[in-house]
Order: C-alpha cells, then structure tokens, then sequence
C-alpha cells in the first residue's frame, strides 16, 4: 500500500481573505483549487465532479457525499454532529473540522458562567440599577470558587482550556471522557468510559459541571432528570457543548424545584431560543446567544489545522480532529433539520 496521498482538486467555500485563501492554496499546490461562495450552487456540482478535497464554510450535504471522486472533507468550524452521518462513514469519507481554534475563548465563557452565578451577577446588576446597597440576604457567608470541585464533560481543546483555568482558580479538576489517557497534571481524577468509568463520581461530587463534549448518540440527553437529580442541590452546569446534551424540559423542571443552584447556557436544542421558551425566565440562569468573544487570531488557527492536515493526508497520517463512527448522531433529526445546511450566521462568526 502505498504511503503517499495525491490531491489533485480542491473545492473551497470558506470566507477567509485573499491572503487567506492564498495560503491554503500554496499549502494545496500543486493541486487545482477553486474557491467559491458557498451558495453558489452551480460551481460547486461542477467542481465536485473531480475534486477529491473540499473544505466548507459548513457542514457537508448529500452533494458531497455522493461526489464521485470526494475523499476529505474539512468543515471549518467544530461541532460536527450534522456531517456525523452513517452514510458519510460508509462511504469512506474522512471528515475533519477546526475544533480547538477558539478553545481558549470558550473555556472562558464558562468561567464567565461560573462566575455570574457564583457571585450572584444578576442581582448585584438589579441592586446597581436600583441604587441598593448590600441587598443580598446572606451575601456575606458566601464562598468563591476557591477549593470547589469543578467536573468536565469531554476533555477535547476546550475541556483541557477548562481544566486549566479551574486549577488557576484554586479548584479540584475531575474530567470525564470517552477514551482513557495518562492523567494530566491538571486533572485530579480522570474518568474514562473505555475504562469501565461512570460519570457518576463527577456528578455527585461537582460543585460546577462544564460541558464541553461532542453531541453524539452517546451524549444525546446525557442530563436528564434523573441526573439532575443526582448533583448537588448547590451544583451549577453549564453547557458550551451542544444543546442537545441537556434535555431542556429537565433543566426548566431543576432549575424551578431548586433541585440544581443554577445554569449557564450558551447552546440551546432550538436556536434561535424562541421569544417564548420558558429558559427565558427560569430561575438562576444565566444565557449568552450561542456567541463568544473572538480569538485575535481564529482564521489563523483554523488554517493552521487545515496546513498540518494537507501534509497529514498526503503521508497518510491520522487527520487532526478527524470524527468517527463513534461520533455518529443520530438520535433526532429535529435536531439537524437540514442535514448539510450552513451553520446560522451567528455560529460561523463565533464558534469554534
């Protein structure tokens, strides 16, 4: 077998600049590489028919599938439940995307979380406006984050960013994932499903949950109310993974029972969030519009993955951030109405 890979065409969309671009094309060349706007249908069935690469502005679709000659595909943002098909992975199709390009903005959005909710951010704001000072029964006995026990779900790019920040906070670091490792020194105890781990020590013992794992099957609903239920009644989670790894009708439950402290939500199971939603105006939740502040340098780091991959493939070399079969979602195609469908504008600019 041989252990070098050719390209010899490949299909763009990504709104990167001229000079953007022109990176990726040197890092393709001597490849063909025509870049396109990604609602420009027309270009985009024509150079399929011979392109054996494509890197998306979004998620890839029944075009791209059936594309004769398509081997690769880079889909530039993370999250990349809509392009985990089981037909994609029948046919053989490498899958990869730019998780990890804003990592360090995201694990401080959940800190952002932790927080507000810790120090009670909402209500200090009312108490400003209002000109109240010291209106928080109580206030004086409360405890920062200093020797909480902060528990990861997922331990990609932004759970290690996570882990991070909460040793700098003084906290104790549980992780659960998927797959077993040596344990970090910023990790206290690692949980690992490969191993015969549950995720129930993390749950029990938390006093912050952060999400920052892959919507799979596996992870559909992984807090429901029996989960809920099982965290302290001081705990709060907070979800920067996908919406859908919470199920929205338990947390409104938990969150009005006080059966959980509180909740950060940046990722909703239907987005837009409705003007209706009853998140809304649950008790002690704190939510963001799916947005975070930018990385200086996003762009650059998404092309910086894209280059190691193009030599990566062409030696024949595992793909950074390439998904699985493991990664499969299924569970509902509510979820992802539009399987291949551009991510909304929101998500492009701001996520990983």
């Amino acid at each position: 077998m041989s252990n070098i890979r050719t390209i010899s065409t490949v299909l763009s969309t990504v709104p990167f600049t001229e000079a953007e671009i022109d990176q990726l094309r040197a890092a393709f060349a001597p490849a063909e590489f025509v870049w396109c706007p990604s609602d420009d249908d027309a270009t985009i069935a024509a150079v399929l028919e011979r392109a054996d690469v494509a890197v998306l502005e979004g998620d890839l679709d029944d075009r791209f599938v059936a594309a004769p000659q398509l081997r690769w595909v880079h889909c530039d943002h993370s999250g990349l439940n809509r392009s985990a098909r089981p037909d994609v992975f029948d046919k053989g199709l490498i899958v990869t995307g730019s998780a990890g390009r804003s990592a360090p903005a995201l694990a401080q959005h959940g800190f952002y979380f932790a927080l507000a909710l810790t120090f009670e951010a909402q209500r200090l704001f009312e108490h400003q406006r209002e000109h109240v000072w010291r209106g928080i029964d109580g206030y004086f006995w409360k405890e920062g984050l200093w020797g909480k026990t902060l528990g990861i779900v997922g331990f990609g790019h932004t759970g290690r960013e996570m882990a991070s920040l909460g040793k700098a906070f003084g906290m104790r670091v549980i992780v659960y994932r998927r797959n077993g490792e040596t344990v970090p020194d910023n990790v206290d105890v690692l949980l690992a499903a490969d191993n015969g781990d549950t995720i129930d020590p993390l749950v029990n013992q938390s006093d912050v949950i952060m999400l920052a794992t892959q919507l799979t099957d596996a992870t559909y609903h992984l807090f429901d109310g029996p989960r809920f239920a099982q965290m302290k009644s001081s705990a709060f989670i907070i979800n920067l993974a996908r919406g859908a790894v919470i199920d929205t009708a338990a947390l409104i439950d938990a969150l009005n029972r006080g059966e959980i402290a509180g909740a950060g939500l940046d990722v909703f199971e239907e987005e837009p969030l409705p003007a209706d939603s009853p998140l809304w105006d649950a008790p002690n939740l704190v939510l963001t519009p799916h947005m975070t502040p930018r990385m200086p340098d996003k762009t650059q780091r998404s092309i910086n993955t894209i280059v190691e991959n193009v030599r990566r493939y062409r030696a024949c070399e595992p793909l950074l951030n390439a998904i699985t079969p493991r990664d499969a979602f299924t569970r509902s195609p509510l979820l992802a109405p539009a399987l291949g469908a551009e991510l909304p504008s929101h998500e492009k600019e701001n996520r990983p």
